[in-house]
C-alpha cells in the first residue's frame, strides 16, 4: 500500500477523484440497457412468441402444482425429472468432471442436484435454492376419536396459517404410514373424482353470534381444527366406538394397517383438487403450496433447461421445513448442504480439504428462491408505501432484505451483488420488479437466505409475488413465474 507520510504520493482525496473519472471513462463505453420499468404489468412488453411460451410453461407447471401436494411427493417429482434428464446418485460417481449431474437426497424431503462446472469448485458455486413444505395441517400422533357418533381426526396445524381459512373446505389426506417392519405405505385420498373427501365443520351462522364477537384469530381454535373422517358404524354391538372401530376395519382392509401403524405416519391434510387458471384471460394460476413450489420447480426447470456445460457448478437445493424455521434433519439449519458440497468437493478434487470447502462456501452466490408478498387493493393499507411493493404479473421479484420491522432476522444482500443481479436480469431480458413484505411496522417474515449467508457467500431473496400467501389457495402470476424459470436459469449459468 502507499506510504501516506511520502509527500510525493497521492494524498486519499487525489485518488479518490481519479477513481471516480476512471470510472466515468469506463461507463462512457458502455451501452447502457434501458432502465425497467418496476411494477408494470409485463404482458404487453413480450412478443406473441414469448407469450406462447408463458402458456406451455404454466400448463406444466400447473401439472407438477397439482401433483406435488407435499414436501415428499415434491422431492419424488422432481428426483424423477432429474433421473430422466440424466442425473445420477452421487455415489456412482468416484471422481467427478466437467458435465456431471449428479444428486444427493435427503430423508425422502430434501433433494441437491448438481452439474458440474468447467472451473473448479474452489471457485464457488451458483446455487438456486427453495423449500417444498407449505403450510398444512398435520395429524397427530394418536389422531383418530370418536366423538357424538362422528369419527374424527385430531391435527396440528404446521406453519403460519389463518385458522378460519380451513373450515368447510374439501380436504385430501396425503402422507405415509410406517409399519413396525419399516415398510411404508402411501396415502392419497381425495383428489381423484371418485375418491371421498374430507372437511372441518364450522357453526352455522344461526349458532354463531358469540364467535362472530371473537377476533378471527380466536373464532377458530388450533384444538377445533378437527377432520371429519366418517359415520358410518360397526355392527359389532361389541365394539365401544362403533364408527371408529369400523373405520379401523378399513383401513386394516385396504391398507394392512392397525391403529398402532399410526403413531409412525407422516399424514398431511391438504385442500383437496387441482391447481386451477384463474381470471377470464386465464392470466394466473389458483393453487395450494404455491409458496414455495412456484419457485422450487422454476428452480428445477431452470437446471433441467440450461445451456450446456455451465463455467461454475450449477446447484438447485429443493429444502423443507422452512415453514417452521428451517430446523431439523431436513431444514436449512441442518449440515446437509454443508456435508454434500464437502462430499462433491471430495469427489472432484480429494486434495482440497476442509479449507477448499470453506473456499468454496465462501466464493459461492446464490439466489434464495422465494415467493414475495403482491399488492392487494383490498387491503392496501398494510402495502410498503411509495411504490415498494411488488405486483402480480409485473415480474420476478429481487427482495434486498427480509426480516420484520428494523430488519431483525433478515439476510440482506450487498449493494453490489445485487446490481449483479439486476445486470444478469437485464442481459437476459428477464421482467423484474423489486418488492418487500409491506409496511414497516406491520410484520415480517424471512427465508432460507441467512442459512447460506452465514458461510460468506453473496445471498439475495428473489421470488415470484402472491395474493393469499399461507392460504389454502394461493394466487400467482403466469408471467411471473415464467420469468422466475428465465432469471434463474440465466443466474445458474453466470
Amino acid at each position: 500500500m502507499s506510504d501516506l507520510s511520502d509527500p510525493g504520493s497521492p494524498t486519499p482525496c487525489t485518488r479518490q477523484r481519479e477513481y471516480i473519472a476512471d470510472m466515468k471513462r469506463q461507463n462512457a463505453t458502455k451501452s447502457t440497457p434501458a432502465a425497467p420499468r418496476l411494477r408494470e404489468n409485463g404482458w404487453n412488453r413480450l412478443t406473441a412468441k414469448e407469450q406462447r411460451a408463458v402458456t406451455v410453461y404454466a400448463a406444466e407447471y400447473l401439472a407438477f402444482l397439482s401433483a406435488a401436494k407435499t414436501e415428499r411427493q415434491a422431492y419424488e417429482l422432481a428426483l424423477a425429472a432429474a433421473r430422466q434428464a440424466g442425473f445420477r446418485p452421487l455415489e456412482d460417481r468416484a471422481r467427478l468432471k466437467p458435465g456431471d449431474q449428479v444428486w444427493i437426497g435427503g430423508h425422502g424431503r430434501t433433494l441437491l442436484l448438481a452439474v458440474i462446472g468447467r472451473r473448479p469448485l474452489t471457485d464457488g458455486l451458483r446455487i438456486a435454492g427453495a423449500h417444498t413444505d407449505a403450510p398444512r395441517l398435520d395429524a397427530k400422533t394418536t389422531p383418530l376419536y370418536e366423538d357424538g357418533g362422528l369419527a374424527w381426526l385430531d391435527t396440528r396445524y404446521y406453519g403460519g396459517i389463518k385458522k378460519y381459512q380451513w373450515v368447510t373446505l374439501p380436504l385430501a389426506l396425503h402422507g405415509v404410514i410406517a409399519r413396525q417392519d419399516g415398510t411404508l405405505v402411501p396415502v392419497a385420498i381425495g383428489e381423484d373424482p371418485a375418491d371421498p373427501v374430507f372437511t372441518i365443520t364450522d357453526l352455522l351462522p344461526h349458532l354463531g353470534k358469540e364467535q362472530e364477537k371473537k377476533s378471527l384469530d380466536d373464532g377458530i381454535k388450533g384444538e377445533n381444527l378437527n377432520v371429519l373422517f366418517g359415520s358410518h358404524p360397526s355392527p359389532d354391538r361389541k365394539a365401544k366406538d362403533k364408527v371408529k372401530a369400523a373405520l379401523l376395519k378399513l383401513l386394516r382392509e385396504r391398507y394392512a394397517i392397525t391403529e398402532e401403524d399410526l403413531t409412525s405416519a407422516d399424514l398431511e391434510i391438504v385442500p383437496a383438487g387441482p391447481a386451477r387458471e384463474l381470471g377470464l384471460d386465464r392470466s394466473m394460476i389458483l393453487g395450494y403450496g404455491q409458496d414455495d413450489r412456484v419457485c422450487a420447480f422454476a428452480c428445477l426447470r431452470a437446471l433441467l433447461d440450461r445451456p450446456g456445460v455451465p463455467e461454475h457448478t450449477a446447484i438447485v437445493l429443493l429444502c423443507d421445513k422452512e415453514e417452521v424455521g428451517s430446523i431439523g434433519a431436513t431444514g436449512m439449519d441442518s449440515v446437509f448442504f454443508e456435508n454434500a458440497v464437502a462430499e462433491l468437493l471430495h469427489r472432484a478434487d480429494p486434495r482440497a480439504g476442509d479449507l477448499g470447502r470453506r473456499r468454496t462456501l465462501a466464493r459461492s452466490k446464490m439466489i434464495s428462491a422465494d415467493v414475495a408478498a403482491a399488492h392487494d387493493p383490498n387491503y392496501g393499507d398494510v402495502s410498503a408505501p411509495n411504490d415498494n411493493m411488488a405486483r402480480i404479473n409485473a415480474g420476478l421479484t429481487i427482495s434486498k432484505y427480509g426480516g420484520g420491522r428494523g430488519k431483525s432476522g433478515a439476510s440482506e444482500a450487498s449493494a453490489e451483488f445485487a446490481a449483479e443481479i439486476r445486470r444478469i436480469f437485464n442481459d437476459h431480458q428477464v421482467l423484474w420488479q423489486t418488492g418487500e413484505l409491506g409496511k414497516v411496522d406491520a410484520g415480517g417474515g424471512g427465508t432460507i437466505a441467512k442459512f447460506l449467508a452465514r458461510y460468506g457467500m453473496d445471498v439475495v431473496d428473489c421470488g415470484v409475488p402472491l395474493l393469499s400467501m399461507h392460504a389454502p389457495w394461493e394466487v400467482a402470476g403466469k408471467l411471473d413465474a415464467y420469468m422466475a424459470w428465465k432469471g434463474y436459469r440465466a443466474f445458474l449459468a453466470s
